[in-house]
């Protein structure tokens, strides 16, 4: 039903600006017989021969694309009216262009000057006509047109102050909106530094506390990679944290992509992870966005690896396809599971509204051996 009302609403606007076309068109043959000896009560033998029917097709004609244009010019088809009536009885183009001259003609002394020449020309005696039809026909021809177009000038100009205050409300809410939504951001910026920044703060300082007094290199060893890492998630986190505050300003560091991606798998791999990558296809220079978006397929894929599989067998997969790019991880089923740490639970619905978010499609499932698959394909 809404397919079949915005078809009709489309064909209306589509019709309305060839109605007065058309109906100047169909007023120059109402009347179409003339008054006097020749075509158009020319009294000259040389037209005599010419059919009647010749001049009013070009009337009709001439009618119609003078009344195309009339919004911008309405003097040629109010010019081409009078004509008309003077050489025949008035009849329905100067009906036309009295509503013409309404809508069009801006300022009241041109209107009524317009409107005073029109009346005499309405009332210039004809042979066989009494003066009580002749007078009949001003206000047929000349007011009531007159009326209508005034009223239909007033209710457009109604119509186009009602859609402006609606536009200017709509921008206007769209200003609230999106100030209320910079003032959530901050908020959100500063609950965030507060809670979360400061506790990686203090795992970065211990961790570097750790380092300088360990005994052993191993741990040692271990102490840097949990410090490194926590400067790195500190760094990303700032910047998170700097886009929520500020929007789209600020200088910041460029997001990962899938040239970060080495880097990635290797930070799993110094924990002990088996991963290996897989790339199928050509590949070709993708979207910043694309990029992005498989890295953090990637990147929480094997977050939930490290909490749920601990040191499972993984394999990543990057299939480029001629319309798309598939991003496959994949875990064997874990021989040893890690310990169980708490999440927020909401990484792979984040994902799935990120990849959507691209026209992609996102899965996530468990495996009939044990494993987890997380796959997103991503439309290039």
């Amino acid at each position: 039903m809404e397919n079949v009302v915005a078809w009709t609403r489309t064909l209306g606007d589509r019709l309305v600006p060839w109605l007065l076309p058309a109906f100047a068109c169909l007023g120059a043959f109402f009347p179409a017989e003339p008054l006097g000896a020749g075509p158009y009560g020319l009294p000259l033998p040389w037209l005599a021969s010419v059919p009647e029917r010749f001049f009013v097709g070009l009337v009709a004609v001439s009618a119609a694309a003078m009344a195309r244009t009339a919004s911008a010019r309405p003097w040629p088809l109010l010019l081409l009216a009078v004509v008309d009536s003077l050489l025949r009885w008035p009849g329905m183009l100067l009906f036309t262009a009295s509503y013409v001259a309404a809508t069009a003609l801006r300022r009241p002394p041109v209107l009524l000057a317009y409107t005073a020449l029109v009346s005499l020309v309405v009332v210039v005696p004809r042979p066989g006509v009494d003066i009580a039809s002749t007078l009949g026909g001003i206000p047929v021809f000349v007011w009531l047109p007159l009326l209508l177009g005034l009223w239909m000038g007033a209710r457009r100009q109604v119509v186009a102050g009602l859609r402006e205050r609606a536009e200017r409300l709509e921008r206007e809410q769209a200003a609230r909106t999106e100030q209320a939504r910079a003032e959530e951001r901050a908020r959100i910026a500063r609950d965030m530094h507060d809670v979360v920044a400061h506790r990686v703060s203090l795992m970065v300082l211990r961790a570097g506390a750790l380092e300088v007094n360990a005994a052993d290199e191993r741990t040692v060893a271990e102490a840097e990679l949990i410090r490194t890492t926590g400067q790195e998630a500190l760094a990303q986190l700032r910047a998170v944290l700097g886009v929520l505050d500020k929007g789209d300003t600020g200088d910041f560091r460029p997001q990962p992509t899938l040239a970060d991606l080495d880097w990635l798998l290797e930070q799993s791999r110094s924990v002990g992870v088996p991963v290996k990558l897989c790339e199928e296809g050509e590949a070709d220079a993708l979207p910043v966005m694309m990029q992005h978006t498989a890295y953090r397929v990637v990147q929480e894929a094997l977050t939930n690896i490290h909490k749920h599989a601990g040191l499972a067998v993984t394999r990543v997969t990057l299939r480029h396809l001629p319309a798309a790019l598939e991003v496959t991880v994949r875990n064997a089923a874990p021989q040893n599971p890690a310990q169980a740490v708490p999440g927020s639970g909401l990484g792979l619905v984040g994902l799935r509204e990120r990849v959507e978010l691209l026209g992609g499609a996102f899965e996530a499932r468990p495996e009939p051996d044990g494993g987890f698959l997380v796959s997103a394909r991503l439309p290039t």
